[in-house]
């Protein structure tokens, strides 16, 4: 899934989709992964999986990442993260 990060929000939220693209807030700044680590936290708990379930296949260090989520389909997630 395709993520975009707005970090040093005022809350953790997800703020909707767009073109395929979750746009997602976290209260973290971009700084040593403090964000990247928010982002994971917020996803496996929106998605009722383990953090080790949620990875970060590329972009570690941009705005734009792409995540993998072990174990749910598409669906699954884009319905858990409208809840």
């Amino acid at each position: 899934m395709r993520v975009k990060v707005i970090p040093r929000s005022s809350k953790n939220q997800v703020a909707g989709k767009e073109h395929d693209i979750y746009k997602i807030k976290l209260t973290s700044p971009p700084i040593e992964g403090k964000a990247n680590e928010a982002l994971i936290a917020l996803l496996a708990g929106k998605l009722r999986v383990p953090k080790k379930s949620v990875e970060i296949i590329s972009g570690k260090r941009s705005r734009l990442k792409n995540v993998r989520i072990v174990g749910l389909s598409e669906q699954s997630i884009s319905s858990r993260l409208k809840e």
